[in-house]
């Protein structure tokens, strides 16, 4: 079987007007987020809750974070082994840290840094059609844990009576979405050739550089039900990690609020934040979070300054470490 060809290259930039555009949700969240807050809260208020942080809980949440980087890696590591195409894993750690901030950066649902680890990988000696059908398992994956926590999040909500129709709408709209961009991934891959489904996804922003990317790509590794659980696993384990952060914070600022608080506003936060995208994903994320928080009974000043902690923790912490790896990996490509 010949080899496929190598991954496309990224789309070229925007035109500053789309920019622009693409900042509007952070432009006008961002702000009427402040206003409200201000509005319900004091400075004073935020000076005390600064001042009384407790430093003993960011320690077990830098911890935390760190095992995301690892459990992605895992992720990885898990299909290149069932290829026998073994990396070692401080590269694929490396590589994830990449991910987290190109995924930050250019908001298309954990697309744009898939694309960056599989090429990074394709560099590395591991063959295209490997890495594109690792890119389908992650893919496949990844969304899989995404619309799972989304509904164990509705349940919990439920359970606790805290559930309402427009988080049940934000749940459908975000499964939808979820469910459709792997689908017509590999509902276009089996179609690749023809010129009707391609007219179509030219149209559809990423779509067609995942298309070209997969159509060759062998898919019978999505056939391997614990390949596809260990790496659905592994997506699993990061959201709870990202969740148990948000729980070291609330700690932090001496507000604990129970485990399920925590996990239920930080997957509302990032329901929110893909269903608005935003570069970085300001304000969107932080609204969703902090408005989750507060809908469940913790002060409006004390939930928007545990996700100020988080968003540090898993965002800004590990924003110069990204760049220089996320640059260093484009500049070899």
């Amino acid at each position: 079987m010949s080899e496929p060809p190598l991954l496309p290259d990224p789309p070229a930039p925007l035109p500053g007007w789309r920019r622009l555009l693409s900042w509007l949700p952070a432009l006008i969240v961002l702000p009427a987020l402040v206003a409200v807050v201000w509005e319900h809260s004091s400075i004073e208020r935020f000076i005390e809750l600064a001042q009384g942080v407790q430093p003993e809980w960011l320690l077990p949440a830098l911890a935390a974070q760190v095992a995301t980087y690892v459990f992605a890696a895992l992720s990885w590591r898990l299909v290149l082994h069932r290829v026998q195409q073994q990396r070692p894993f401080r590269t694929l750690f490396r590589l994830s840290v990449a991910k987290l901030y190109t995924d930050q950066a250019i908001p298309t649902g954990g697309v744009s840094g898939t694309l960056l680890v599989v090429k990074a990988l394709t560099r590395r000696g591991v063959p295209s059609h490997a890495a594109m059908a690792a890119l389908l398992v992650g893919m496949v994956s990844h969304y899989a844990a995404d619309v799972a926590a989304a509904l164990a999040c509705l349940a919990l909500l439920g359970l606790h009576d805290a559930a309402s129709f427009p988080i049940l709408a934000l749940v459908v709209a975000f499964a939808a979405v979820e469910v459709a961009i792997p689908g017509a991934v590999l509902w276009g891959k089996r179609q690749a050739n023809r010129s009707v489904v391609r007219a179509l996804v030219q149209r559809l922003p990423g779509l067609p550089m995942i298309l070209d990317a997969v159509a060759e790509a062998p898919d019978a590794l999505l056939h391997s039900s614990s390949l596809v659980a260990g790496a659905f696993g592994c997506q699993i384990a990061i959201i709870l990690l990202d969740s148990l952060t948000l729980w070291f914070m609330t700690h932090a600022i001496g507000i604990a609020v129970p485990f399920w608080v925590a996990f239920c506003s930080f997957t509302v936060g990032d329901m929110v934040a893909m269903l608005a995208p935003s570069p970085l994903g300001l304000g969107t994320f932080e609204a969703g979070t902090t408005g989750m928080l507060a809908l469940l009974g913790m002060p409006l000043e004390a939930a928007l300054s545990v996700t100020i902690l988080l968003r540090g923790f898993t965002f800004w912490l590990p924003m110069l470490p990204g760049v220089l790896i996320a640059r260093h990996e484009v500049s070899r490509l």
